[in-house]
């Protein structure tokens, strides 16, 4: 008898899964069973990753399905008690169909050390990530922790977890892996610049080149708000309030120089400033030229 279409979807939903699991654990993403996956059905199912499996080794046998409230309807293995964020990402996300979590190593370094992730240095890294948040720690698993992620949600696809690792979503399993992916490798890029001695930051108005760009590719960024429009669009600003509860610090990279209406000021002010002192100067000096002149 032929399988229904809705049969064959869930099916190869699964195969997804297991397509990325096997991905990210190749990576070193995931190292023995850590990380977890989930891919929502449709509005009150979700497919889930089980606990204690490596993401290496999966089947889509293995994938248990749970409903909203991380209740398991079907599946031989018990689903991850890290579903929990998954579904209050959905619940807040309507448009996210899949959460990707792991352990990705540059990533999770800055979640160890607690430092912001450096903005404007990196093209693709301002088109297709945008500021990236630290969350405040919580032991992994429960709803507290789950609650870690609802004051970012809505603003990025992708959050660090402090101490833990990463969380990223998407409108497929593959695209919110993609932004894991992306975010590791731009942490790396940052760690081996600056033990070269020097991390380069783009100019305001090629930072601001790259947000009309990716405004173009139908991606958003809140820094294109209306509330954000003054804001120094590479000074962490979007997520900077977090930071004391959450135990965020800069100390491993400078600050990219000031940017915006204020730092513009300032520059103008600055230069106006050396050209009266260079005036005087050159007054001074003539004046006492032609006192020289007169003594002689």
């Amino acid at each position: 008898m032929a399988k229904s279409s809705s049969t064959v979807n869930v099916h190869r939903m699964k195969q997804e899964i297991c397509e990325i699991g096997d991905r990210i654990y190749k990576k070193g993403f995931a190292a023995a069973n850590d990380g977890n996956i989930t891919y929502r059905v449709n509005e009150r199912e979700v497919l889930c990753t089980p606990t204690m499996v490596s993401k290496g080794f999966l089947k889509p046998d293995d994938i248990c399905l749970i409903d909203m409230t991380g209740k398991q309807l079907s599946g031989h293995r018990k689903r991850s008690s890290e579903a929990l964020l998954h579904l209050e990402i959905m619940k807040a996300r309507p448009d996210v169909k899949s959460v990707v979590h792991c352990h990705p190593p540059h990533a999770t370094a800055f979640a160890v050390a607690g430092e912001p992730i450096p903005q404007c240095v990196l093209p693709e890294v301002e088109v297709f990530l945008g500021e990236v948040p630290i969350t405040k720690y919580e032991t992994p698993g429960g709803p507290e922790f789950a609650k870690t992620i609802l004051p970012f949600v809505t603003k990025t696809n992708v959050i660090i977890l402090a101490n833990h690792g990463t969380v990223s979503y998407g409108e497929t399993v593959e695209r919110a892996y993609w932004w894991t992916e992306i975010l590791d490798a731009y942490c790396r890029i940052l760690m081996l610049a600056r033990d070269l001695g020097k991390v380069n930051y783009l100019s305001e108005q090629k930072s601001r080149e790259l947000l009309d760009l990716k405004q173009r590719f139908g991606f958003w960024d809140p820094r294109l708000s209306k509330e954000m429009e003054n804001c120094d669009i590479c000074a962490n600003d979007l997520f900077r309030s977090t930071w004391k509860e959450s135990g965020v610090e800069q100390r491993a990279f400078d600050a990219p120089p000031p940017m915006g209406p204020q730092a513009k000021q300032t520059a103008t002010n600055g230069s106006a400033s050396s050209d009266v002192e260079a005036l005087v100067q050159a007054i001074t000096d003539r004046v006492v030229a032609e006192l020289s002149k007169r003594s002689a």
